[in-house]
């Protein structure tokens, strides 16, 4: 791109548009190009770091996963409710007390959440959902089962698709919500009441509380929140190679390419970037407006 072929005048050609000049308006000068920049402010990522937050994602699915087995393995009779709740039990307060030992000390000014507390909303969750699984049990009777099974897979894929990777804890109100709605489909459709509420407790614990517990372990102990990420996925696949060798296989797929194919694209791919900023780009304000007295 260059000046046009129009006799040069004497005035040289300045770039503003409050005053008359005798150029065409499309002329530029050969200094047009001068400034010219390629690829500013791009960010060069490494394989691994890439991978290691892939591995929400992976971990994600596999949480999925380990919950559809359990349901799979409560409604075929292979696991009993009490047997679920006892593990349950115990998970939970293993990562609470992980959860604890990771947490900063706050500052004289913040009164920290005291285990009473804690357990007092536990207590209260845990009450309400014994006293609602009667209720719960019955809610999609009239609704076909297949009608449930697609009304929870749509809802677990939407908890997939809106859950916060970025920031993983809080969870989202749209992934916890979509969560718990699915959670409640599938738990409906399990023999007695009590099966339904040692299902809905498991899914607190898992699209609810562990996103907590593993946002703190990511930011304190990254070491130890990449074995926890591999532990899930290892889990979320041999959990589903004993009643799903079929979705075991898939998810194996699934996790492989999120966590291993997709970042090695995303770093190879890189190089090939070429973004170009000019003087053609529209115009930033870099003052400080916020000051300014109206």
């Amino acid at each position: 791109m260059g000046p046009d072929s129009a006799p040069g005048p004497a005035a040289p050609w300045r770039k503003v548009l409050w005053e008359r000049q005798p150029f065409p308006d499309n002329y530029v000068d050969d200094r047009f190009l001068e400034e010219l920049r390629r690829n500013e402010g791009i960010r060069q990522y490494r394989y691994w770091a890439v991978v290691r937050e892939a591995g929400l994602v992976g971990q994600q699915l596999s949480c999925v996963a380990i919950f559809i087995t359990l349901w799979l393995y409560m409604e075929e009779g292979l696991l009993s409710p009490e047997a679920l709740l006892w593990a349950s039990l115990t998970v939970g307060l293993l990562g609470y007390g992980l959860y604890n030992a990771l947490r900063p000390r706050l500052g004289s000014d913040r009164e920290p959440r005291t285990r009473l507390a804690d357990l007092q909303s536990a207590a209260i969750f845990l009450s309400f959902t014994f006293g609602f699984s009667p209720v719960l049990k019955t809610l999609t009777e009239s609704v076909s089962t297949d009608t449930v099974y697609a009304m929870s897979a749509l809802m677990l894929l939407a908890h997939l698709v809106s859950f916060p990777y970025g920031h993983p804890s809080p969870t989202g109100s749209l992934s916890l919500n979509a969560a718990l709605f699915a959670s409640v489909c599938l738990a409906s459709r399990l023999p007695g009441a009590l099966h339904t509420f040692a299902m809905l407790s498991c899914a607190l614990l898992m699209f609810a509380l562990w996103p907590c517990l593993l946002k703190s372990v990511r930011d304190r102990a990254a070491g130890l929140s990449a074995w926890l990420c591999v532990g899930v996925c290892l889990g979320g696949v041999g959990g589903l190679v004993s009643r799903w060798p079929g979705g075991a296989a898939l998810l194996a797929l699934a996790l492989a390419s999120v966590t291993l194919l997709c970042p090695l694209l995303l770093v190879k791919l890189q190089r090939h970037k070429d973004n170009i900023q000019g003087p053609w780009d529209e115009a930033e304000i870099q003052e400080d407006l916020c000051h300014v007295p109206f």
